[in-house]
Formats: C-alpha cells, structure tokens, sequence
C-alpha cells in the first residue's frame, strides 16, 4: 500500500500532518522518531517519507543516509527550519525528493507529497515491468535470442536462416517460439517491447 511515512519527534507536528493527509484521503502511517522508522523499514515498503531534519536521537539526515545505504528508494521530503537551508540543499544533491521550509502552505506541501507517491507508484511500475521483461527473456534460447536479435533488427526469415545457417522453416518455428514467450503478435510489437516505446 502507498502511505506517506511522517517521521517527526514532536508529537503535536505529526498529528497535525496525520490529519493534513487524511483529510485529502492519503494514508498516512506516524513514526515517533527516525530510530523507529529505521527497525520498520522494509524495501517492499511503498509510498514517500516525509523527514524533519532535526530529531533528538537520530536526525532526519542520518536516517536518510542509512536507508539509501540500504537500498530505499522511496521519494524523501524533507521539512526545515529557516536555518537548515543548506543542509536540506545538501540532502537534494544525494538524491532526495524535494525540501519544504516551515513553517510551510499546507496546500503547496500536500501537492508536493501527492507528485512524490505518484513519482513512487510510476518507478514501482516500472521496475516491476522490467523484472517481468528480463524473465521472460530468460525462458529464451540461445538460438531463440539470435533469432529475435535479428528479427529486431528488421531481417527477413530468409535472411535470418542465411545468417545462421538453419532452414527457413526453423527459422519461423524459433520466431513463434520468440513471440509467444515474450507475449507479442508482430515484430514491431517485440522492437517496441524491448525498446520500452510500447
């Protein structure tokens, strides 16, 4: 499930953005502390994280840094003070998603949590659309890889056969084989499979 995760130690702040959210129907899961946060991650988990820079304990800024470590790719928003600026400059220049200074417009905070789980739903999609792709090239042949290879590039089966040295009519029995395990009916259907214009 996509949940905007509000990792603040002030109790008030994450209350106060919990019901923010809600009230524009974003789930919203609540994390007293980074440390907490931390044991509870998992990579599976969806949707955006939404740091205070400054926490007693762990900081906003070394939680980030241990989950990028560990692989999250999860959009991160950071909420600073006025004098924070930098370090919240800093923190984009590592890969985090945006920074919003408080005190901050509710609306343009919301707008920009909403393109954060949007932008999580659409990588997650894709990511998922290419492990699906790369497993189904992995059911192919050798002799089916060379075949499709060639069929990408625009060959005709009796040129293909030609190339390889094989009959015509295994050339199109591998060619059926091709666009039955990739899922495709034409040779433009495949060039668009794996060229990602599909």
């Amino acid at each position: 499930m996509t949940t905007l995760h509000i990792v603040d130690d002030d109790e008030a702040i994450r209350d106060a953005l919990g019901w923010l959210f809600q009230s524009r129907n974003v789930p919203v899961a609540g994390w007293p502390s980074a440390e907490a946060f931390l044991e509870a991650w998992r990579p599976e988990m969806a949707g955006c994280l939404l740091l205070d820079i400054r926490m007693e304990g762990m900081s906003g800024l070394e939680l980030f840094d241990r989950l990028l470590s560990r692989g999250c790719r999860m959009p991160v928003i950071f909420l600073t003070g006025h004098g924070d600026v930098p370090i919240a400059v800093n923190a984009l220049k590592k890969g985090a998603r945006d920074f919003v200074e408080k005190p901050f417009n509710d609306n343009e905070l919301v707008d920009r949590v909403i393109d954060a789980l949007a932008f999580d739903a659409e990588q997650r999609e894709r990511e998922a659309g290419q492990a699906g792709l790369a497993a189904r090239l992995a059911t192919l042949t050798q002799r089916e890889r060379q075949v499709m290879e060639l069929v990408v590039a625009g060959r005709l089966n009796k040129v293909i056969a030609d190339e390889l040295g094989i009959s015509m009519r295994t050339v199109e029995v591998h060619r059926s084989h091709v666009f039955e395990k990739m899922r495709v009916k034409t040779a433009v259907e495949l060039t668009r499979l794996l060229t990602g214009a599909a």
